[in-house]
This record gives C-alpha cells, structure tokens and sequence, in this order.
C-alpha cells in the first residue's frame, strides 16, 4: 500500500515561527496584531511592488484597521541608498514593524531598514565582522514579519542582509541576531507567477547554500542533515516547478528547501558566494544566476577537499557510487535543463 502523502501546510518554529501552506497569505493582519504591529511599513522592491500579490497584502492589511504604508524603492541588489531612504520613511511614518515581502531583495531590505530605523549610527557600522552587532541598541530593533515570493535566498530565516554599497562596489553583510524575523509566512501561491528562468536562478541559489553548508568544513552534523534533505528536495521538485509553474506542491517543496538552505549555512558558506557577491556589486548580476555559474568550476577547484563528502551526497541524491564525478555530471546537466549558462558570458 502507498502511504498518503502528508500535508503541505504546517506551523514550524524552527528557526522561528513559519507559517506554511497555500492561502496562509490571509493571516497576515492577525500575525501583524500578534507581533504588535498596528502601522506596519511592507518593504519590497520595484519589480514586486506592481504585481497582485503586494496589492493583495495591502488590502488584507487595510480591511483588518491596520494603517500600513509601502516602500518599494529597493532594487535588484538592495543599496545602502534605498536602505537608508526606506528609514527615513519608517521614521517619518511612525511605523512600529516591517513586513518585507518579496525574493532577497525586499526581504533583506526590510531588516535591514528595521534595524537600522532605531539606531543612530550608519549602516556601515553593523557590518558583520567582529563584534560590530553589539553596536546597536536591540531593544529599538523592529519586528520583521518575512513574506518570500520566491523560493532561493532563504533570507526570511536569516539574521543579516546583504547591502550593496554603491561608493565601493561592496557587498556587505549586515548582521543582528534580533534581524530573524519575528514570523515568516510561506504561501507558494504568492511563488506561481514566477517566471521559468527566475525559478531556475532562484531554485540553484538554494541549491548552492545546502551546498556550500554541507561542504564547509566546521562541525555541525544538524545543518549538515538540513542541507543533504534540502539539496535532495531541491533535486526532486525543481524541474518540475520550472515546467509547470503554477504547480503548487512543487512551489511548496521549493519554498520549504529555500529556507532549509538559510538555515544550513550558518555552519558557513565557500567560494561560490565569495566570487558571486563582488560580482553581483560590480556588475548587479542576478547573485542566484551567478551561483549557478560558478558552481561546477568551484566544485572542481575544491575536488581534493570534498571528495569524501561527495561520496555521501551522491548516495544521498541516488546518483550512483562514482562520488565525485556523480554529482558533477549531474550539476552540470541539472543546469543544463534548467537554461543555466555555462559561463558568465553567455
């Protein structure tokens, strides 16, 4: 006898409290009033801010009596521009909470603009090297409500965004443990109007991070775990939500693999990020797209040092007993299906 699939809707409250499942857009006001938030200010970016879903958000939000405002001046790779624009709004607004909504850019934007509103240090000063968090004055952190609407940075799971400023070319991260957000609410329908190739980027970048995670070399056998079933879900349902876009479990396993690869790589991340992120500053490349490029060309620089974990993941993903070679073949054709280039210049 098959055993009945379980339900793809569940409450989880690891790494914090997630809210999975399709339609669990509709809680968003009573998650706001839970968290304190009467005038929350949504964060996206330009792109998300015209498309139905942040409509539908603001209305939710106005029919419950909430007095919610809109800030969407974030672009592709978030600045330090629009971060320290978006504050100024949050200030001037008197607003008491964020909901960022949107894939890496709207949510990094939104905790980083929810760290930095009561804080009176620049940005820059909470970059994450040191001790530098300790900096800030916690108790004037805003709560972070985190809305993807796309399955690929996990940053509604993370405790830093990644800003790019725009004097340097830099990428910085910016760091806080109070940046977690306070809730996420993972609703793959608000996922199923992403196009093909966005899917295939995004889908990769979460590839990438379980990736990296299970290959950094510190001890952490539980994100270790997180990032073999990640990369495993990723592997599975990926093709299948890039052929069929509107195909809601699909979209589900991919949001939920999204998040797992966030939370894996706190144990740590490789050369891929190290080589995407002045790439991404210097050129404003999409970051999922070029993990995906750089990917294979890392793996095969740093063959002599993950050759034995490789075995484990080809076992893992079923791919054969090769080990190394296994997984290579696969990345390589994986992307291949997916219409990844090969090179940054394609």
């Amino acid at each position: 006898m098959v055993p009945s699939s379980p339900s793809l809707t569940a409450n989880w409250n690891y790494p914090t409290r997630m809210h999975l499942g399709a339609g669990r857009i509709q809680e968003i006001a009573a998650i706001c009033t839970e968290h304190g938030m009467s005038r929350p200010l949504v964060v996206t970016d330009t792109g998300a801010a015209s498309l139905p879903f942040t409509a539908q958000i603001m209305e939710l939000l106005t029919e419950a009596g909430l007095k919610a405002g809109l800030y969407s001046n974030v672009p592709s790779n978030p600045t330090d521009a629009s971060i320290t624009e978006g504050t100024d709004l949050y200030r001037d607004g008197d607003y008491d909470g964020v909901i960022a909504l949107g894939g890496g850019s709207g949510l990094d934007a939104g905790k980083a603009i929810a760290l930095l509103a009561g804080q009176g240090r620049p940005l820059a000063d909470f970059e994450d090297v040191g001790d530098n968090w300790l900096r800030a004055d916690a108790n004037r952190i805003a709560p972070v409500i985190a809305v993807p609407t796309t399955a690929g940075t996990g940053s509604e799971v993370g405790r830093a965004s990644v800003i790019t400023f725009t004097a340097t070319h830099e990428k910085k991260i910016i760091f806080h443990p109070k940046m977690m957000p306070v809730a996420v609410i993972s609703d793959p329908v608000l996922t199923v109007g992403l196009p093909a190739h966005l899917t295939a980027a995004t889908g990769v970048d979460a590839f990438t991070h379980c990736f990296e995670a299970f290959c950094a070399p510190s001890y952490h056998p539980m994100a270790d775990g997180i990032a073999l079933e990640g990369m495993r879900l990723i592997k599975d349902w990926l093709p299948v939500a890039y052929r069929e876009g509107t195909n809601v479990t699909a979209r589900t396993h991919m949001l939920t693999a999204a998040s797992m690869g966030a939370t894996a790589f706190q144990k740590g991340l490789g050369a891929v990020h190290a080589l995407s992120h002045p790439v991404g500053a210097v050129y404003n490349a999409h970051h999922g797209l070029t993990n995906a490029i750089f990917l294979p060309y890392v793996m095969q620089e740093n063959r002599p040092l993950i050759a034995a974990k490789m075995e484990r993941l080809a076992a893992y993903l079923d791919l054969g007993q090769n080990g190394f070679n296994e997984v290579l073949d696969w990345v390589l054709a994986f992307r291949e299906s997916l219409g990844i280039p090969h090179d940054a210049k394609s």
